[in-house]
């Protein structure tokens, strides 16, 4: 089977204590699930396991570790284990970033970028991986971005970081499904969300940081989160009409939007107000450590709740599922169909 029933399971999400992270923890505890949350900022996760709680999770735990190193990740998912039962959904959000032009990233600022935010995917899913081949049972949830096929200027180190989880999550799934087995691995290529990042991330911008409009609210993303577990068949989702409409111009002509973005990118994403000297910075040490900011920014007023996009492309999964199963389904007086299963190469245990 494809598709996951709504049943209750044991979720895992990384970059948990904030944004997309916390509004997916907040998402699947109202199905009823387990949740293990993982990040860094011990204020932060603690906020967001008051709201799983507060949601309806079965069980809530929380994980003070590191992405970007392996052995960490490694060890929670040993103890996520032995707490919560056999893990079920993987998701990977937590991430770093760096606003500044290239040339004024130091290298160990994008190395740092680099560890969290590529690197930490693929260290959760090794462990994951680890886990779920054994039992031949689950699902991993790459948490994705437009930025995946486009990358904007400001933004090299995490251009860099989400480009290179796209390429290294489509040669994964290959071979996942060359060897037969029932894990699943997709992707959701996210639009400009409202979260606490753009005051948190280290900056070098004359001007706060802010994500290019048209800005979508972290339960949008959520759902879509939520959306991919239950329906991991795809290889990847996109969510908003503005994700879509990127990666169709990038496509299509992509060295005139090179020149749009090199026109209208700066200024996009910056927010007319001088940045204020001596912010939070996360790059290196968590900026929720002592305080939660929750998983909104402060662009409440100026994003959207709801995307026509992702409930049409929701809608269409649902009847495509009703449409299958009808076909499926074995007509009275004629026996099932007998399908042959071509022999796969073993996929080996990590």
């Amino acid at each position: 089977m494809d598709d996951v029933e709504a049943i209750q399971r044991t979720v895992v999400i990384s970059g948990a204590s904030g944004g997309i992270g916390r509004a997916c923890a907040v998402a699947f505890a109202a199905r009823g699930d387990r949740l293990a949350l993982i990040a860094r900022g011990r204020a932060g996760l603690d906020g967001a396991a008051r709201d799983a709680e507060r949601a309806g999770a079965a069980d809530v735990i929380t994980v003070e570790a590191d992405v970007a190193d392996a052995r960490a990740v490694e060890q929670a998912a040993e103890r996520i284990e032995e707490e919560l039962g056999p893990i079920d959904v993987w998701v990977n959000d937590a991430f770093a970033s760096v606003f500044a032009p290239f040339t004024e990233i130091d290298p160990e600022e994008f190395l740092r970028v680099t560890e969290v935010s590529y690197l930490g995917y693929v260290y959760a899913t090794r462990a994951a991986l680890q886990r779920m081949l054994p039992r031949d049972a689950g699902v991993i949830v790459q948490v994705g971005s437009a930025i995946a096929y486009r990358g904007i200027p400001l933004q090299t180190a995490y251009s860099g970081a989400k480009h290179a989880i796209q390429g290294w999550h489509e040669a994964l799934r290959c071979e996942l499904l060359a060897s037969g087995t029932r894990v699943r691995t997709t992707m959701v290529q996210m639009p400009a969300v409202n979260t606490p990042q753009f005051d948190w991330v280290r900056s070098r911008l004359a001007e706060g940081a802010q994500p290019v409009p048209p800005i979508y609210q972290p339960e949008v993303a959520a759902r879509a989160v939520v959306y991919a577990a239950d329906h991991p068949r795809r290889r990847e989702y996109r969510v908003g009409g503005s994700t879509v409409a990127t990666l169709l111009a990038n496509a299509v002509v992509p060295a005139l939007l090179d020149r749009y973005l090199a026109r209208t990118g700066f200024d996009a994403q910056q927010d007319g107000r001088r940045r204020p000297s001596g912010g939070p910075d996360n790059l290196f040490s968590p900026a929720d450590a002592d305080k939660d900011f929750g998983a909104h920014g402060r662009f409440d007023d100026r994003a959207r709740r709801r995307s026509r996009q992702q409930q049409a492309t929701h809608a269409l999964g649902a009847c495509a599922g009703r449409i299958a199963a009808a076909l499926s389904a074995p007509r009275a007086g004629r026996p099932p169909r007998r399908l042959r299963t071509p022999e796969r190469p073993q996929f080996r245990k990590v």
